[in-house]
């Protein structure tokens, strides 16, 4: 289930709102093939927001629930591919944070 986010600077958002759409597809094909997940399971949003000028332009945060399968090293894989993928959409440098949900706590209801 992954549950991602995707932050990008207002200011910047409405030159590259087109294109990151256009590949928003690629990124949850990679998701669900990395993470063994079906589509219906993901969750994408896309916000514009007031970031700060020291910061990157785009931040991606993704949340999971954990497997077995689901290694450390699976995992900077997955965000090394998604960093990739949006910064080759937006043409900036992109920050990616991945959390794992705690299995006994996330409630989620679609």
């Amino acid at each position: 289930m992954p549950n991602v986010k995707i932050f990008v600077d207002e200011t910047l958002y409405p030159t590259v709102r087109e294109q990151l759409a256009k590949n928003l597809e690629q990124v949850r094909d990679m998701l669900c093939q990395d993470l063994s997940v079906d589509v219906p399971a993901c969750q994408f949003a896309v916000l514009p927001v007031g970031a700060m000028r020291d910061q990157p332009r785009v931040n991606v945060e993704i949340s999971i629930l954990p497997r077995r399968e689901r290694t450390r090293d699976l995992l900077l894989s997955v965000g090394a591919k998604l960093r990739a993928m949006v910064g080759d959409a937006t043409g900036v440098h992109v920050a990616v944070r991945v959390t794992s949900l705690d299995p006994h706590t996330d409630i989620a209801l679609k």
